[in-house]
């Protein structure tokens, strides 16, 4: 069922060595691969046969779910729009993501159309890397978009993580937060040779007592381009941080636009941005226990995306 470069592009965006434990859904080149539900999670296809619908049952507990995507299909841009319920007082881990092999000058994408639907006091922690590898000159594109919906005392974390290979990537991430809820997300991002990548952000705080942190790391290397968009509202008394950092290496560059909105007297919303390159006193100090220069810059670089 899967081949060793399946295997490959599941280890990579999604940590598994084979068919996972529990609930999953593996889609691979456009088409369902495998699925398997459990107890307190159900996977089943929508009405119109372009996604998936995931169900986590209320009071769910320790329990995960894999929906990974793979592609290797010369010409196919994968389109699929998936929805996750999670139920009132649950606690789960979403792991998806999705691997793109290419071997051919023929391009190959995929955009993933998320959205999530977070019950009162439950949490969801969101886990999705993307990847592209192979010898093909063709493009390699994805463009995810993530709505979220929070209810009362909600919480969302999401790790959002481009790990290399994407030659184009266009994101979008929104989020609505009822009162009490809380949204953590954490991006990370390596760009390199002519790549590019933007991602943009909109979070309203409309719930009281709402919180809300995005977190922004990127990396552009050769002349790789990276935009940063972040658009936070507050509509009642709330919280909400927007932190960006960059390094730029070779002849990279970035665009880095956090807004912020408040629309209530009572909002507190903050932001910090940092844009540069690596400082000579970290390399110095890696160099001197050993390391050659790029193995103290990858070092760095490692640390600062993880």
């Amino acid at each position: 069922m899967l081949d060793a470069l399946d295997k490959k592009l599941l280890k990579t965006v999604a940590d598994l060595e084979g068919l996972p434990k529990g609930a999953y859904n593996i889609r691979k080149n456009g088409k369902l691969l495998s699925r398997e539900v459990s107890a307190n999670i159900n996977i089943e296809s929508n009405a119109e046969g372009t996604g998936i619908i995931v169900t986590i049952k209320p009071g769910t507990r320790n329990e995960s779910v894999h929906i990974p995507v793979i592609l290797s299909q010369a010409g196919l841009y994968d389109v699929v729009y998936n929805s996750f319920i999670i139920g009132e007082g649950s606690e789960v881990t979403i792991v998806a993501g999705c691997g793109i092999h290419c071997g051919t000058p023929e391009p190959e994408g995929h955009a993933g159309i998320h959205d999530f639907h977070v019950g009162k006091k439950a949490k969801v922690t969101y886990v999705e890397k993307h990847y592209a590898m192979g010898e093909g000159k063709g493009r390699r594109s994805l463009n995810p978009t993530t709505k979220v919906f929070l209810d009362e005392d909600a919480t969302a974390e999401m790790e959002l993580t481009q790990i290399g290979g994407v030659d184009e990537a266009n994101r979008l991430n929104e989020a609505t937060l009822g009162p009490g809820s809380l949204l953590l997300i954490t991006e990370r991002v390596l760009t390199e040779g002519a790549q590019s990548a933007v991602s943009t952000n909109n979070i309203i705080l409309q719930g009281y007592g709402s919180r809300a942190n995005m977190i922004s790391r990127s990396v552009m290397k050769g002349n790789s381009k990276q935009i940063f968009h972040a658009n936070m509202e507050a509509m009642n008394k709330c919280f909400g941080h927007i932190e960006c950092d960059a390094i730029i290496m070779d002849n990279g560059t970035n665009e880095t636009m956090p807004a912020l909105k408040a629309l209530h007297p009572d909002a507190e919303l903050t932001h910090e941005a940092s844009i540069g390159k690596i400082a000579n006193d970290q390399l110095t100090k890696l160099m001197s226990l050993g390391l050659t220069y790029d193995e103290a810059v990858n070092k760095i670089i490692q640390g600062f995306l993880k």
